[in-house]
């Protein structure tokens, strides 16, 4: 019997991918927080995990009386923060929350990494017959 690791890993995969994409984001604000004009950006978790929902590859209708899941693939729209107070020289990234966010989405990196994690022990010691 063929292993699908879409199934055995579940949404796990894409939960680090959007992290590590996150991570990118949140670091390109921090080294633009003295740059005029700059514009903070971010990308919403849960708008990510609903287009992953909705991915037609990750889900099957098992009933007739399910709705059809999309077939198209999903990208994560990258957005503009709004600021909860612009500098004088319209930049809209504050070190603190950016720092913070940062932090946090480190922290649920490790999260997702230690789930995936437990998702390959598992595979492998079903393979080898261990409990």
């Amino acid at each position: 019997m063929a292993i699908s690791f879409d199934n055995a890993l579940g949404i796990h995969e894409q939960a680090l991918q959007f992290r590590v994409k996150r991570t990118e984001v949140l670091a390109n604000n921090l080294v633009n927080a003295d740059t005029p004009n700059y514009k903070a950006r971010d990308i919403e978790f849960s708008a990510v995990l609903n287009g992953e929902l909705t991915n037609g590859s990750r889900l099957q209708a098992t009933n007739s009386q399910h709705i059809a899941p999309s077939s198209s693939s999903f990208e994560p729209e990258l957005m503009y923060r709004n600021p909860l107070q612009p500098s004088l020289d319209g930049n809209t990234v504050d070190e603190q929350t950016e720092m913070t966010r940062f932090a946090k989405n480190t922290m649920e990196f490790q999260a997702s990494f230690q789930f995936l994690s437990n998702k390959f022990k598992g595979l492998s010691n079903a393979i080898k017959g261990e409990s």
